[in-house]
């Protein structure tokens, strides 16, 4: 199988990242429920982890890094413990529903008014159109940083400027950037930085969470166990207790810390510069078949995804013929993105998404170019 599946999540991991797992298995306790070697271990490592993580992304403190399951998970905390009843947020039309739900909830229940930029048939936003949007009303912008259908970024640090100029916060879902992409959060204005652990951090599945900057006050999205103030009625204040009721996912995290070593030791620029010579490539083999329809703006700097189509044919039957007939994994449909695929025009036919990873290779890219070259055909 030639796996191109990788903005829903990487499969090839750095074997650290499974000795790390099978290790904690056998010798992790629960973390902060004791101070026996076991729960020790367990503190040590998500601590660590805590500490890789907040230099990954300069965010400037450890324990300002929560754990989470997902990204999903860590938005909507972010979302629901930051706009509250009768404000305002702005979002754009590349949102994941993992940005869209929770503030369509926050809509229905909370009477939060929204607004969204409009993406073009490119998958771009105008920002004449979004700064137009921001008011001193704006209690948060909130906004993916690269789109999982399309692969177009959004510029950050120009968003976060207009976001702080009006008192907003910038929440940003780094779903498909974190690990992959270079981000720095102090340089980028980003105040509320949500990751997974499973995608471009090669991490293991049920590992994600927030890096929080100081003066930013999150309300708990949910209340429980710690293993401190446990006579307290509510939960502790203190990041990152406030946002970790229950068990923390050790076992996962000890993978997630060990991936995040190697992300660091090997260089995000590094990661990058290779997933986007393997997208570019792909991207030129395609563009030019007839029948072949591409999606997104390819003349920046973007995340390692290609979205198309073959003349009018159904994502899904596309996606299945190259997985059955060739063995190379793609995602079809419409991606959790509602929104970019009204944009688009794509909303009853979906789009086949190739998505690469630092372990793919160029022998993999040209197998999938052949593969579209001929279904094409």
């Amino acid at each position: 199988m030639i796996y191109l599946d990788n903005a829903a999540t990487t499969l090839v991991k750095p074997p650290q990242v499974i000795d790390a797992v099978v290790k904690a298995m056998g010798t992790m306790g629960n973390c902060s429920r004791g101070t026996h070697e076991e729960a020790l271990s367990a503190a040590r490592v998500v601590y660590s982890a805590r500490e890789r993580i907040a230099k990954l992304f300069n965010c400037p403190r450890a324990d300002h890094v929560v754990f989470t399951a997902n990204s999903t998970e860590a938005l909507n905390i972010a979302i629901s413990g930051i706009i509250g009843e009768g404000d305002e947020a702005v979002s754009t039309d590349l949102e994941h529903n993992s940005v869209l739900r929770p503030l369509y909830r926050l809509e229905a229940e909370r009477n939060v008014k929204l607004s969204f930029a409009a993406a073009d048939r490119q998958g771009n936003i105008d920002y004449a159109q979004l700064a137009s949007l921001i008011t001193p009303k704006t209690r948060a912008v909130v906004c993916t940083h690269a789109s999982n259908l399309t692969g177009n970024m959004l510029d950050i640090a120009r968003i976060a400027k207009l976001a702080h100029q009006n008192g907003a916060i910038m929440i940003v879902d780094a779903s498909q950037s974190a690990g992959c992409i270079p981000i720095d959060m102090q340089a980028m204005g980003i105040d509320v930085l949500c990751f997974t652990g499973h995608k471009g951090l090669m991490g293991p599945q049920g590992t994600g969470g927030l890096c929080i900057m100081n003066g930013i006050e999150i309300r708990p999205f949910k209340v429980g166990g710690s293993g401190v103030q446990s006579y307290s009625r509510t939960q502790p204040e203190e990041y990152p207790t406030r946002l970790e009721a229950g068990t923390l996912n050790g076992h996962g995290i000890a993978g997630l810390n060990a991936a995040v070593r190697f992300i660091l030791d090997t260089g995000v620029e590094a990661i990058h510069a290779h997933e986007q010579k393997l997208m570019r490539r792909f991207y030129e083999g395609v563009k030019d078949i007839p029948a072949v329809t591409v999606y997104g703006d390819f003349s920046r700097d973007r995340a390692a995804i290609v979205a198309l189509n073959i003349a009018d044919y159904d994502s899904g039957e596309i996606s299945d013929a190259l997985s059955e007939e060739y063995g190379i994994a793609t995602r079809p449909g419409a991606h959790c993105a509602p929104r970019m695929h009204i944009a688009l025009g794509t909303r009853e036919q979906g789009a086949v998404r190739f998505s690469f990873a630092y372990y793919n290779t160029e022998a993999d890219v040209d197998a999938a170019i052949r593969a579209v070259k001929e279904l094409a055909q």
